[in-house]
C-alpha cells in the first residue's frame, strides 16, 4: 500500500522559450511513510534535477489510491473512479470513490488507458471524471532504496532450516 504525499516546491526556473528566469511553484507526488520522510525524499530527488535553491512550501497527504504509468504518455491525468456495490440489506447501490492517476497525452487517451487497466476488475465501476493533473513528476518508493545488507549477527530467513533449533 502506497502513502502518497503531494509536495509543492518553489524555485527559479529558466523559461525554455524566452530564456528568462521566473519563480514557479510545482507539485510533485512522493511515496513515503510520513511527512518527514516525504520532505527528505523530495529534497533527495530534486537536488539531482534542480540547479540552484528550492524550497518545499507545502506537504499534504494525497487522496490518490493508484497509479497507472504509461511510457507513451507525457502528462498525468487524475481520474475519479466510482466502484459500485449493492447493499444486500436495502438493495440500494452504493458508490465508493477512488482517485487514480493515469499517464497519457490527452484526456481521451487517459480515459481509454484507464479503461484498459481496469478491464479485468470484477467489481462494477464507472469513471465520472478525468482531468489533467498539475503533478510534474512522481517518485515511488523502490525497495532497492532500502539497505538490504544483513548484519553479521543475523542470518537471512532463506538460510534457516525448518527444524533449526536455534530459536528454542
Amino acid at each position: 500500500m502506497n502513502n502518497w504525499f503531494e509536495c509543492k516546491v518553489k524555485y527559479v526556473k529558466v523559461d525554455e522559450v524566452s530564456g528568462k528566469e521566473k519563480k514557479v511553484s510545482e507539485p510533485y507526488l512522493v511515496d513515503a511513510m510520513s511527512f518527514t520522510e516525504a520532505e527528505a525524499r523530495i529534497h533527495k530527488e530534486l537536488e539531482q534535477m534542480i540547479s540552484g535553491e528550492f524550497n518545499v512550501t507545502n506537504i499534504s497527504k494525497s487522496n490518490i489510491t493508484e497509479l497507472y504509468p504509461n511510457d507513451n504518455g507525457d502528462r498525468w491525468f487524475k481520474a475519479k473512479v466510482a466502484f459500485i456495490d449493492v447493499d444486500e440489506a436495502s438493495g440500494k447501490e452504493k458508490k465508493s470513490n477512488n482517485y487514480m492517476l493515469a499517464q497519457a497525452n490527452n484526456v481521451k487517451q487517459a480515459y481509454e488507458f484507464l479503461e484498459e487497466c481496469l478491464s479485468d476488475m470484477l467489481v462494477p465501476y464507472e469513471i465520472p471524471a478525468v482531468s489533467e493533473s498539475p503533478i510534474m513528476d512522481i517518485f515511488p518508493f523502490f525497495s532497492d532504496e532500502v539497505n538490504e545488507e544483513i548484519p553479521e549477527n543475523l542470518k537471512p530467513v532463506s538460510e534457516i532450516e525448518p527444524n533449526d533449533n536455534e530459536f528454542e
